[in-house]
């Protein structure tokens, strides 16, 4: 059915039909849309719709309609219904529309003509853009849409399982590792009981015998004159051999309880990650400035030591400060509880960090001030490759392959233990047990580039 308002590319699709189906129009060459003949219409008035004129009927019969391939035929009135449809729900037939469209020049009177043709083909193509646009959106909403929606599901549906299934191990690798360190308690325990029991019995016995020969030889003082006692000199000297023979007690360590029966690689892995972790478990750490090393620069916020081959000459001398070693200590120390901080150590080749008692010397260059070379520090030190734990002189190698970026120290007083831990790779590089002297403050050391403490 012909379009009844005015379209160009509906008419030109037209005319071409026209001439190869019916042979009677002709597609004008000057790139007019309307044709050459017939009389125009005028734009105003109710019936401002241009209706082209009809092929003349000698047209219609021409036998060149014969000629022309069904396919083409085909295609071309394929085409026409296609423009025709597009226009007819694309442009309304209206004057308000006719005005929008028309430039400034052709709205001055009412007998102007429409816009060029080129104007209304950019129109009909930019409707086609939006409505595949349209046909675009409408599919991703009805099809991606749903797709993504069905994927998120299912796949933090998977997620879910897998952290459930993955805690569910670490909690059941968790409770067999707490029945076998508490089955080991209680067997140290048992352990311990019953060599004292054999002790106690063994040394009952032995204070029954001391009791016996003792009552014997004061027997014999008392009731036996010299000649008798000359007579009973030998059984004296048996007597007094056998509690000779019972010896003083000594120290025994297995009458002491084992503490590294509760020593376990994974628990004290987990716990290192879990103090770490934590934000109430890490120490707001800063260092005092009045212990700084003349050779290390201490930045505003007291957290980040940097070496320099030049001694300062600003920094006053106090009994506080080290003045030959590039060593530092913090500004607060710790004497119970359980303590916890992180130095970022990645920039550095050559350190120390640790803890050092309130004794350890600042003055001179000897062992005495040196970290990890005296009874007063214990420290985690790097000098290029070459990693290893110090305490008073004695220096443990640690076969780490690389140098860690960032080093975790927890300091458990109750437990009398000093950890280092790798928080990237959740690895612990040492533990040191023992014995810590009075107050313990946490202390560094820099002789290359910087380190500073992670807050």
């Amino acid at each position: 059915m012909p379009c009844s308002f005015p379209c160009p590319l509906y008419e030109r699709l037209k005319l071409e039909f026209d001439v190869n189906v019916k042979g009677s129009a002709r597609i004008p060459q000057d790139g007019n849309m309307q044709p050459k003949a017939g009389p125009k219409k005028p734009l105003s008035g109710p019936e401002s719709t241009w209706v082209p004129p009809s092929p003349p009927a000698s047209a219609l019969l021409s036998p060149t309609s014969s000629s022309v391939p069904t396919s083409g035929l085909v295609e071309l009135e394929t085409r026409v219904a296609r423009v025709s449809v597009l226009a007819k729900s694309l442009r309304a037939p209206s004057r308000a529309a006719e005005q929008q469209f028309r430039s400034p020049e052709v709205s001055q009177g009412p007998n102007q003509n429409f816009p060029p043709c080129f104007l209304d083909n950019k129109i009909v193509d930019q409707c086609e853009r939006l409505q595949l646009q349209s046909a675009g959106i409408t599919k991703y909403m009805a099809e991606v849409l749903p797709e993504k929606n069905q994927r998120a599901v299912s796949m933090a549906s998977a997620a879910r399982e897998l952290v459930i299934q993955r805690l569910s191990l670490v909690r059941s690798l968790c409770e067999s590792e707490e029945q076998r360190l508490l089955e080991q308690v209680h067997g140290e325990e048992e352990r311990a009981h019953q060599s004292i029991l054999t002790q106690r019995v063994h040394w009952a016995e032995a204070l029954q015998k001391l009791d016996v020969i003792r009552t014997s030889l004061v027997g014999m003082l008392t009731h036996l004159d010299d000649l008798q006692l000359i007579q009973k000199e030998q059984e004296i000297f048996e007597r007094t051999e056998e509690a000779e023979g019972i010896l003083d007690p000594q120290e025994s360590g297995k009458l002491n309880f084992n503490e590294k029966c509760t020593w376990s690689p994974l628990l004290t892995q987990l716990w290192a990650t879990a103090v770490l972790g934590s934000l109430p478990g890490t120490e707001d750490i800063r260092i005092d400035k009045k212990t700084v090393s003349p050779f290390l620069q201490l930045s505003d916020d007291l957290r980040t030591l940097t070496f320099s081959t030049k001694k300062s000459k600003t920094c006053a001398d106090g009994p506080e400060r080290f003045d030959h070693w590039p060593n530092a200590l913090a500004a607060a120390s710790f004497q119970a509880g359980l303590h916890a901080w992180m130095i970022d150590v990645q920039n550095s080749c050559a350190y120390k960090v640790g803890v050092a008692s309130g004794q350890l010397p600042r003055k001179g260059s000897g062992s005495d001030c040196r970290l990890g070379h005296n009874a007063f520090s214990w420290v985690f030190s790097r000098y290029d490759q070459e990693f290893r734990f110090s305490h008073n002189g004695q220096h443990e190698p640690l076969g780490l392959l690389r140098g860690p970026a960032r080093l975790g120290v927890l300091l458990d007083l109750q437990a009398q233990e000093l950890l280092f831990y790798e928080p990237a790779s959740g690895t612990v590089l040492y533990t040191y047990h023992g014995s810590f002297p009075g107050p313990l403050f946490p202390v560094f050391a820099v002789a290359d580039q910087t380190i500073s403490i992670v807050h």
